[in-house]
């Protein structure tokens, strides 16, 4: 999945209608605030960004994803009108992988969107988890249980990870906050137990595999139960 963001209109549907017609999946937004809202559902592969936005610019939104750990090395490619080699440089600076300059030809977009994402690929082997009914393969963003796939937050997902990927330790509340919130998280503990709620009611028979330990959080149990 590719995201565009990009408040132009026109500029926009040409460039999803090229991308989805070369056979990629793409979805476009025109403001920042949309963007973001999908951000939590689903990670995209690459981040198409314009620079002049509404609401706050492209350089800023660049920023947040770097400074994310879950999108620190997501690919982005800057598309703007600005192509100055000083807003080059800032753009490439401030984590870009790309930079191309408007106006600019499909086929040229194309050919250095697959570039990216070519660079991007990882090469090591895939990580994934089995427990159970249960299958997550976190490069893929892919959860399932028996042959059903489920959809997640992205919340819930790093959560779900974070447990499988230390399965048998016990986290504290505050504990999940910090590695899943950040330290800046102001929010109270109970956050963490309504997402394991969701999660465990997304997971259906696999839910009961996320253990509470009483007065003190949760943990991932070996599925035997």
């Amino acid at each position: 999945m590719i995201y565009f963001l990009e408040d132009d209109d026109s500029i926009r549907e040409l460039v999803i209608y090229t991308l989805r017609n070369t056979g990629m999946e793409a979805t476009g937004f025109s403001r920042p605030s949309a963007f973001w809202e999908a951000m939590q559902q689903e990670l995209p592969s690459l981040v198409l960004l314009d620079i002049m936005l509404p609401e706050e610019d492209g350089v800023s939104v660049l920023k947040k994803l770097r400074a994310d750990r879950l999108t620190k090395t997501l690919p982005v490619i800057m598309l703007t009108a600005k192509g100055t080699e000083y807003d080059q440089v800032v753009g490439l600076d401030c984590g870009a992988d790309d930079y191309i300059p408007k106006p600019f030809g499909m086929m040229a977009l194309i050919a250095r969107i697959k570039a990216v994402l070519r660079r991007a690929a990882p090469n090591e082997e895939e990580q994934e988890y089995v427990l159970g009914e249960l299958y997550v393969n976190p490069t893929r963003h892919i959860v399932r249980v028996g042959k059903e796939n489920v959809s997640l937050t992205l919340k819930e997902f790093e959560l779900l990870c974070l447990l499988l990927e230390h399965q048998g330790v016990v986290f504290t509340r505050d504990r999940l906050l910090n590695h899943i919130w950040g330290y800046a998280f102001d929010g109270e503990s109970r956050t963490v137990d309504v997402h394991v709620r969701h999660l465990r009611q997304k997971l259906g028979v696999c839910g009961s595999y996320i253990e509470t330990v009483r007065g003190i959080g949760y943990r991932m149990g070996d599925g035997a139960s």
